[in-house]
């Protein structure tokens, strides 16, 4: 039976066993889009990553990223676990790494004394206002609970929906029926921090413990939104997980000009949970 090799690491934490738990799947060039999404269903993880050679000149390797249901073009916590892990297992030497994906091609920045990588998204793009009524219907909230400005959809590689609550109400949502790709948050303007919360039942994952991608995109918003400097470089923290048991923190700046950003990054912790060997499963054409 053929094997492949794995390793489970958390990101955005310092701590084991809080974070986002990602999976990596080495040396993944023998593998079928069909078994990639299999051994994501097996891991059942918010995503599983797999590692393979670059094709694009530049590159210094190529990934695909899996929920337990459909690919991803681009994710930000696995894409930073798995720099993270590749340079610590010396697959990777340099710091400065350019990652291959759906998305194109991610600049990532490894910290291997601190063991954390960074990541600037791809180009930020920002939709047009949204009505808060029915997004606030399906998390079982009321206009009360909504503190504005206007949610819009916004990322650097994959777009999100934002919106903006009380913080109290950041903790009461339930989700009544499906949506997809949603960030609700409260906006702290004197200490430049979210408290997050990212459902993305559409993918696979109920609610997500840290979600990189929709950090990105978090920056965009609050610059279209007025709340961050429409010029210069802004950072802003970002905590995520805290109900469901996976605390995470996230580190990220937004570059804005002219009011309109032009690049985010979004960074943290990884910490190795697990290493092994699993079966690959079997092709079907």
């Amino acid at each position: 039976m053929s094997m492949v090799r794995y390793s489970v690491v958390d990101v955005f934490t310092d701590r084991p066993f809080t974070g986002n738990p990602l999976a990596i799947v080495h040396d993944a060039q023998d593998l079928a889009g069909e078994q990639m999404q299999a051994i994501a269903r097996e891991f059942n993880l918010s995503e599983t990553i797999f590692v393979l050679p670059p094709t694009t000149p530049g590159a210094t390797y190529r990934v695909r990223i899996f929920t337990p249901g459909v690919e991803l073009p681009f994710a930000g916590h696995p894409s930073v676990g798995c720099a993270v892990t590749l340079h610590r297992a010396g697959v990777v030497k340099g710091t400065d790494i350019v990652q291959e994906c759906g998305a194109g091609l991610i600049p990532i920045r490894v910290d291997p004394e601190h063991h954390s990588a960074t990541v600037t998204g791809g180009e930020p793009t920002v939709g047009v206002a949204l009505d808060p009524a029915p997004l606030l219907a399906a998390l079982g909230l009321t206009e009360d609970d909504f503190v504005g400005p206007a949610p819009r959809t916004a990322g650097c590689g994959l777009e999100f929906a934002y919106l903006s609550v009380t913080d109290e109400a950041v903790t009461r949502v339930r989700l009544q029926h499906e949506v997809d790709n949603l960030s609700v948050f409260h906006w702290d303007a004197e200490r430049h921090e979210a408290h997050v919360r990212v459902l993305v039942p559409g993918v696979g994952v109920a609610e997500d413990p840290a979600t990189g991608s929709a950090a990105l995109g978090l920056g965009v918003w609050l610059v279209a939104a007025g709340l961050l400097p429409g010029d210069g470089l802004s950072q802003y923290h970002i905590i995520q997980g805290v109900e469901i048991r996976r605390p995470s923190s996230l580190q990220c700046s937004v570059t804005a000009s002219g009011g309109v950003a032009v690049a985010a990054t979004v960074g943290g912790h990884v910490v190795p949970i697990a290493s092994g060997e699993m079966a690959v499963p079997p092709f079907v054409g």
